[in-house]
C-alpha cells in the first residue's frame, strides 16, 4: 500500500551545511568535513582529481537523530544537487539510512514565474504520489510559494533556513507542527 504521509524533501547546502556562515566561525554544535564528491569536482575542470581542493562541510551530528524522529510521520527524500551522493557523504555522517533523491532533469537556471530552478520539480514529485510536502531550502521566497499554491493541490510547507545557521529548534517545530495537522495525518 503506498504511503500517504508527506514528503520531507531536504536541500543540504543551507539547512544542514550552513556554507554562508562566516568561514572562521563554525556554527555550535556542527563538524567540520572535507569532501569531493562528483559534483564539487566536475567544478574544477582541467584539475585532476587529486589536485583539487575539499569542499568544506559543516554537519550537526544531532541533525540525524532529528531526522529520523520526524520520519514515522515524512518520508524523507534528499532534494539537493548533491542526488545520490548525499547518501555516500552527508547520510553516513548524521547517521542517515539511504534516501531516496530527486533526480533533476535539470539543475540551475530559472524556474518558471521568477521561481527557483527546483521548484517545479518538487512539485511534480509530489504530484507524481499525490501527496503532500514540506520543503527546506534556503532558497525560497514568495513567487515560489505562489507557484506551489497554484501548482499543487495538496498541503506544502515551504521552510526557509538561514544558510548562516542551518536547521535550528524552531525550524523542527515548524515540520513536526506540519506533519501533525489533521490533514497531514490523512
Amino acid at each position: 500500500m503506498p504511503s500517504s504521509r508527506p514528503y520531507l524533501f531536504l536541500d543540504i547546502d543551507g539547512p544542514l551545511n550552513p556554507w554562508s556562515a562566516k568561514p572562521e566561525r563554525r556554527p555550535a554544535g556542527y563538524t567540520t568535513h572535507r569532501m569531493k564528491p562528483e559534483g564539487w569536482i566536475a567544478q574544477h575542470p582541467g584539475k585532476p582529481r587529486a589536485y583539487v581542493k575539499p569542499l568544506r562541510v559543516w554537519l550537526n551530528p544531532d541533525h540525524g537523530p532529528r531526522l529520523l524522529a520526524l520520519a514515522d510521520r515524512y518520508d524523507l527524500v534528499w532534494a539537493t544537487t548533491w542526488a545520490a551522493e548525499a547518501d555516500t557523504f552527508i547520510a553516513p555522517v548524521l547517521g542517515l539510512p539511504k534516501l531516496p533523491f530527486v533526480d533533476w532533469p535539470e539543475m540551475h537556471g530559472a524556474g518558471p514565474t521568477g521561481t527557483f530552478w527546483k521548484t517545479r520539480y518538487l512539485v511534480a514529485y509530489a504530484a507524481a504520489a499525490g501527496r503532500d510536502f514540506a520543503w527546506v531550502d534556503d532558497d525560497l521566497g514568495d513567487a515560489d510559494r505562489a507557484y506551489v499554491d497554484a501548482h499543487h493541490p495538496g498541503r506544502a510547507l515551504l521552510h526557509h533556513v538561514d544558510p548562516r545557521l542551518g536547521l535550528l529548534d524552531a525550524d523542527f517545530a515548524a515540520l513536526a507542527a506540519f506533519a501533525s495537522s489533521p490533514s497531514a495525518a490523512a
